[in-house]
This record gives structure tokens, C-alpha cells and sequence, in this order.
């Protein structure tokens, strides 16, 4: 079995070291989805989109804070820095950033640094939810990698350049929402319920992740709070 043409694991131990630091780290916060063992860590925030013609142009965060008078932060939400929920604000932005996806664009930015540090950039492992329910309707096989909170995943093997595979049969897209070297000098997580995804790594990698063009990236810890934002707090329902 293959997913995105990469060959599907029956062997998921290599991932355990995950799971296992994952359950030890505070529910809700970057330790509880990168494992507390990295000398530094960031957060790389989704881009919106807005339409140019038949092209989608990305936008940071930033330029939607500035647009509604917000502060885009380390801590910051979607809902927050937009006064929100709303759907779009042309002509700022007319589609959110994606959930539970890294973009492709994004990805192989990300996967060009990560590459650079690591010692097996052409053994690769990926995560992909178990639960979008398109493609494996056996519950058991194959073996899933077991993480708390039922976000287990699917393991396929690649290479790092491989981060920008499509992980879903057509016409759904669908990015890995965990993958990390054999070496396991890194882990990236794009949870299923978030618009960034972490990454946890040397100091030297995070360093060159902040300053990457086209990467959106902000410096986080494992204590921070994966939805919580103490500075532009959402409104309240009407």
C-alpha cells in the first residue's frame, strides 16, 4: 500500500520515541505535539491566500494584524489578530489559513532548511491522520502509529524533499501531519486542529527556520499554549 506513492509502514516503532514524549508533555501546549527534547522550537504559521486572477498569493499574519489593528505574536491566534470568526477580508485575504495542512509552497521551504540538518535527509518518516476517512477502511491495518488525544497516524518513508507530497488520493490534499528523519534530529507536527504547525530542533536549525524568506516562523517553547492567545483575546458571540 502507498500513499502520495510513498510506501506505507507496517513496522511504527521508529515513531514510538514520539508518542511516548508527546504523553508526557502538558496537554494543550508544543510539548504535548513535539516531544520536549529539542535544544529550540518553532512555529510556522499557515499563510492565508488572496486571488490574484487564477493565482493564490500568500499572506502572513502580520499584514492581516496590521490590517485589523492586532498584534501578530508568538501566542497569536487566527480568530484573534482577524476580530473574528469571519470568512475572508478582501481585499487583505479571502481564504484562511488551512487547518491541519502545511501548504506545498511552505513545505518545501521548510523541508530545503530541514535537509540541512540532518544526517539522513534521504530516509524520511511521515504521519498522516487516520481519520479523514477516505482511503483506509480497514481500522487495523495498516498498523497506525498510536498518539493521545486518537490523532494516530499512518506512517509512509521518503525523503525529506518528499514533504511536499500530496498524502490523499485525488482531489483531496493532504500534507503529513508528523514527519521526522531517521536520525530524529527534528520533528515537524501540523496537527489537525490547527493553522501552524511546530517544529522542534537543533539551535542552529531553528535559527536558520526563523530567518527562511517565505517562511512565516515565530520562536516557541515546549510550555506554550497551542490555542490560547493572552494578547488579542477572540470576541465574544453575540
Amino acid at each position: 500500500m502507498h500513499l502520495g506513492g510513498l510506501p506505507v509502514q507496517t513496522d511504527v516503532s521508529p515513531g514510538v520515541w514520539i508518542s511516548s514524549g508527546r504523553r508526557r508533555g502538558e496537554p494543550g501546549t508544543v510539548a504535548a505535539l513535539v516531544p520536549a527534547v529539542f535544544e529550540g522550537y518553532a512555529r510556522v504559521l499557515h499563510p492565508a491566500v488572496r486571488y490574484a486572477g487564477d493565482d493564490d498569493v500568500e499572506v502572513p499574519w502580520a499584514e492581516v494584524a496590521r490590517h485589523n489593528g492586532t498584534l501578530a505574536h508568538p501566542l497569536a491566534q487566527w480568530s484573534a489578530l482577524t476580530r473574528g470568526p469571519v470568512d475572508s477580508q478582501p481585499p487583505v485575504w479571502d481564504d484562511g489559513p488551512s487547518e491541519g495542512h502545511l501548504p506545498v509552497p511552505v513545505a518545501g521551504r521548510l523541508a530545503a532548511v530541514l535537509a540541512r540538518h540532518t544526517g539522513t535527509p534521504g530516509d524520511c518518516l511521515f504521519g498522516r491522520w487516520h481519520g479523514f476517512g477516505y482511503d483506509l477502511p480497514d481500522p487495523d491495518h495498516p498498523p497506525r502509529l498510536l498518539l493521545k488525544g486518537g490523532h494516530d497516524v499512518v506512517v509512509v518513508r521518503g525523503t525529506v524533499a518528499d514533504a511536499v507530497r500530496n498524502l490523499a488520493p485525488e482531489p483531496h490534499e493532504q500534507s503529513a501531519n508528523l514527519w521526522w528523519p531517521a536520525d530524529r534530529a527534528w520533528c515537524v507536527v501540523t496537527d489537525i486542529d490547527l493553522r501552524s504547525s511546530y517544529v522542534g530542533g537543533s539551535a542552529a536549525c531553528i535559527a536558520e527556520l526563523l530567518a527562511t524568506p517565505g517562511v512565516e516562523a515565530v520562536p516557541a517553547e515546549p510550555g506554550d499554549p497551542v490555542a490560547a492567545d493572552p494578547v488579542d483575546p477572540a470576541p465574544r458571540p453575540a
